[in-house]
């Protein structure tokens, strides 16, 4: 042990797990078999290749489900057939074999997972309600059980050296097969497919993996020694013992002539720890060919023979038994589609591993197993006298040591449909929650920085729960993130949510004496922009809404008394007040001329008339971390004008916190007034372009999808937001959604009269139906609802 300190630092545990798996290895007397010697390959590598026996090797790879059954017809038709010519990939030089494996979590560690840890401030009250109401939600599901689904392909060469070049060539092809189905996937590193192994023969005894390459040569172990269990016992005939644990493994017999496409993801559904291996082989073409004519010459021998036992007797003779006959016109079939078909042979074996602490409950386990699989036309049967086996081809090293198949077509093996329903449940700081999976009950958690692009929308009816998702987003962001929050308000909807996780509510109206300075200009600006550019660019644009439309020259006066007006400042920051539109107004005026006369003619209005509300210098907590714009009083004359003046703020704190390196998350309630009009509308565009670059976050909110769409800029924003969370639809709307989102019509159902929270989550490529059923009997609901008999203005703190 002085050795292995010397060459990496390990934990107390890591250092009792590693002392145990060496007394382990030493306790063998080399005359008996070890555990580690029914373990069936030979060497594993760093890369994920491993040397199975002889000159075979095989790698492995961990791919995501996507949405098959949720699918339209046509859509499972296109899947089927991409899967079909999937498989036909494989040729008879490449073992195929596929891993579905159920183990049940600690609940702990999910539990632990999901809740928000408290802070030293005044909000671990709300994180409480909030944990409490996730682990409500998370006990709706299967959470609890870890579902993971492998492909493991293998080939035969000389060496490590010769292999490798092989196993990446198959792997690119499997990878751009795979991508065309729209499944996301990644390759196991040998670290990552040793803890797959130890998984599967631990199969959840709460004995945790530890393992590093810089272990192997000062202890002299291998690294079986770290997947081993204590013992394995293969003395019974139905059953095997893996440590502590029981467990059997059974093979599927198939007797039905045509199999459902539900067939797998119906012995998926079934609770407990099990795994599913599928081994394929392909069949020479020619040889499959000869195989079925043989078996058909077989049959009409047999049926000759029938024929003349029917003469000698008196019988017709083409008064056939009904087996017979339909085995003649099956082989029959099989040999056209062979011949004239994308069609191929395949030697096609399934396993199911079923383990459990006690036999009584194994057998519940096997007998929910084999009624379902009796109600699909197939058998259930223990591999009697070789568990040991039929364990060891469990394993995902594409080597099947059963000599139990069944010759099946490509479409007979398509119909064990591997894909079922995406599931959305990412770990990690940034994870929020945003419903259970409609369809398997399962939590949400998502997090919008791992995508491509993070830009949002939230699309849905009034009543359909638009407002409500913001802000339960709003608050899950506040308590586990460090983000900053700004909120454009156009209803007076989130006043009392900001209010209770103390942020600053800025009401902009005529009649308010709090004010923002659409002047303001943050000086501390990286990448060497120069911020005073950025702000004359935001300056012409509300001239633009002042004057209609701005000549050229006008243009450049501006510029150039705004270079003016800015030139005090810029030199002495600190000690010089900021500027405001009456300043640059008044250097307007001593510019002197026609032109410089109208402008400030357009201006006056807004410095000393009637909307000068944004003629003052900022009095308002702008740097608070939630702040919320209150424009409901603003008025129709100074709408737009007060709508670009809070864009520009907002984006001037993006800019601040992208110097930070801290994300900003901003929230457009209405969005769809923004985009009828011109300059906000550009505005926002720019937003949607380019704040992801900046550290933003933009989120839109609109109910009439229509009115929304009527904006030429729109198909901007769809191009550049990867999350759109879709709430229920007006009609007309869902015919244009289900054209600009590429949603089936099946999937739009869940958008069509469904009740508020229900709807349809997209998450870059996945689309997954969900509910949100948020608990009424929360503080946090009442104070988030926007119902007014639900509303209250509390404190959960």
């Amino acid at each position: 042990m002085p050795l292995l300190k010397k060459q990496t630092k390990l934990s107390r545990a890591e250092k009792k797990e590693l002392a145990a798996i060496m007394v382990r290895h030493n306790a063998s007397n080399g005359k008996e078999k070890s555990a580690q010697d029914s373990i069936p390959y030979e060497r594993l590598y760093p890369d994920g290749i491993c040397k199975v026996e002889g000159d075979f090797y095989s790698k492995t790879i961990l791919f995501e489900d996507i949405n098959y059954q949720l699918a339209e017809n046509e859509d499972k038709t296109a899947i089927f057939d991409g899967w079909c010519d999937f498989l036909n990939y494989f040729d008879p030089q490449i073992n195929f074999q596929l891993s579905f494996l159920n183990l049940m979590g600690n609940e702990k560690t999910f539990e632990d997972s999901i809740t928000i840890k408290e802070q030293d401030d005044a909000f671990n009250g709300i994180r409480r309600e909030y944990s409490e109401m996730l682990l409500s939600q998370l006990s709706k599901g299967n959470n609890g059980i870890l579902k993971r689904k492998y492909l493991t392909f293998g080939t035969n060469a000389k060496n490590y050296k010769k292999a490798k070049p092989r196993l990446e060539r198959i792997e690119s092809e499997v990878k751009s097969n795979l991508k065309r189905l729209g499944v996301r996937m990644e390759s196991l590193d040998g670290k990552a497919r040793l803890n797959l192994f130890h998984n599967m023969i631990h199969m959840d005894d709460n004995q945790s993996f530890h393992f590093d390459w810089k272990w192997l040569v000062p202890t002299g172990l291998s690294t079986k020694d770290f997947i081993a269990p204590s013992s394995f016992y293969f003395g019974d005939a139905k059953m095997y013992k893996t440590g502590n644990r029981v467990g059997t493994v059974s093979f599927l017999h198939i007797l039905a002539p045509e199999i459902s496409d539900r067939i797998l993801a119906d012995f998926l559904e079934i609770d407990g720890n099990q795994s599913i291996t599928i081994h394929v082989k392909s069949i020479d073409h020619i040889k499959a060919v000869k195989m079925v004519k043989a078996k058909l010459t077989d049959l009409e021998r047999i049926k000759i023979d029938e024929q003349k036992k029917a003469v000698r007797s008196g019988y017709d003779m083409d008064i056939l038994s009904s087996d017979l006959a339909l085995y003649i016109t099956d082989v029959k079939k099989l040999l056209q589609d062979l011949q004239s078909r994308n069609e191929r042979l395949f030697y096609f074996t399934l396993m199911i591993s079923h383990t459990d602490v006690t036999k009584d409950k194994l057998d519940n386990t096997v007998f929910a197993a084999t009624s379902l699989a009796q109600k699909m036309g197939c058998v259930l049967y223990r591999l009697d006298y070789q568990q040991e086996e039929g364990f060891m081809s469990m394993l995902p090293l594409a080597k099947n040591r059963i000599d139990i198949n069944r010759s099946i077509n490509t479409t007979g093996t398509a119909g064990f449909m591997p894909f079922t329903t995406s599931e959305l449940f990412q770990k990690g700081d940034g994870a929020l929650y945003y419903g259970i999976n409609a369809i398997s009950n399962n939590l949400l958690m998502a997090d919008r920085k791992l995508l491509k692009n993070p830009n949002g929308l939230i699309l849905g009816t009034p009543g359909s729960g638009k407002s409500f998702s913001a802000k339960r987003e709003i608050v899950n962001v506040f308590l586990i993130t460090n983000d900053d929050i700004a909120i454009l308000d156009p209803e007076n909807e989130y006043s009392a949510l900001v209010e209770i996780l103390e942020g600053q509510v800025i009401k902009i109206s005529p009649l308010s004496t709090q004010y923002i300075n659409p002047m303001d200009i943050n000086i501390e600006n990286s990448e060497n922009e120069n911020p005073l550019i950025l702000k004359s660019d935001f300056i012409l644009s509300l001239f633009e809404i002042m004057m209609g439309k701005v000549e050229a020259d006008e243009k450049s006066i501006i510029d150039r008394c705004l270079q003016l007006v800015y030139m005090p400042y810029m030199a002495d920051p600190i000690n010089t007040p900021m500027p405001i539109l009456e300043d640059l107004y008044n250097k307007v005026i001593e510019y002197g001329g026609e032109k410089a006369k109208h402008i400030a003619d357009c201006m006056q209005i807004y410095v000393t008339g009637s909307l000068n509300v944004f003629n003052h210098r900022t009095n308002v907590d702008v740097h608070n971390r939630v702040v919320c714009y209150d424009t409901k009083e603003l008025g129709n004359a100074l709408k737009e004008f007060g709508m670009l003046v809070v864009q520009d703020q907002i984006w001037s704190r993006v800019s601040k916190n992208r110097d930070n390196r801290k994300s900003t998350r901003y929230y457009i309630d209405e969005m769809h007034l923004l985009l009828g009009k011109e300059q906000t509308a550009n505005y926002t565009v720019e937003i949607w372009k380019r704040f992801r670059k900046w550290g933003g976050i933009p989120t839109g909110l609109t109910q009439n999808v229509k009115d929304f769409l009527c904006s030429p800029q729109v198909a901007n924003i769809f191009e550049n937001s990867d999350f759109v969370y879709l709430l229920n639809q007006a009609g007309g709307d869902r015919e244009i959604l289900a054209k600009q989102l590429n949603i089936s019509p099946h999937q739009l159902s869940y958008v069509t009269n469904s009740g508020a929270g229900e709807g349809l989550l997209i998450y870059g490529s996945i689309i997954i139906p969900f509910v949100d059923h948020f608990p009424r009997d929360t503080e946090l609901y009442r104070i988030m609802t926007t119902k007014l008999d639900e509303t209250v203005s509390g404190d959960v703190k």
